[in-house]
């Protein structure tokens, strides 16, 4: 598969789960699309499955091989965890932790804030119990 293809197939998969799209998320994954690759803007699938708060989505994911610690965006997003976190999506936050994100990284690459920092920001108390659960360092 040459980039254009790739390209095409990342842009379909991306507005696949702006529309919660299940059926054409999971059939352009097993065409080929990468569950890693992000868009133009630099957005990641599972960044933008988390901040939709599509937990099926983020299950397709992940078992497409998506890498939750992987971050989004330039600096302007975040990983997923962050966003689900910041936003208080305790299901989305849940099914990530369960495969495998780490609770205590930060966004901006290592500068930014920790998903347990932002669910304190935002006052999300049950986020915060579930990332204390998952081994969240106290900021």
């Amino acid at each position: 598969m040459n980039v254009r293809e790739r390209k095409k197939l990342t842009a379909r998969l991306m507005t696949s789960l702006l529309r919660g799209d299940l059926p054409a998320v999971r059939a352009l994954l097993r065409a080929g699309a990468d569950p890693n690759a992000a868009d133009r803007d630099s957005t990641t699938p599972l960044y933008l499955a988390a901040v939709q708060n599509e937990r099926a989505a983020v299950r397709i994911l992940l078992a497409a091989g998506a890498d939750p610690n992987i971050e989004s965006g330039r600096g302007d997003e975040g990983t997923p965890l962050t966003a689900a976190a910041a936003w208080g999506h305790d299901d989305v936050v849940r099914e990530l932790l369960a495969q495998g994100a780490d609770p205590n990284l930060r966004e901006d690459h290592g500068s930014g804030l920790s998903p347990l920092e932002w669910a304190v920001r935002n006052g999300n108390s049950e986020t915060q119990a579930l990332l204390g659960a998952a081994g969240a360092t106290p900021p």
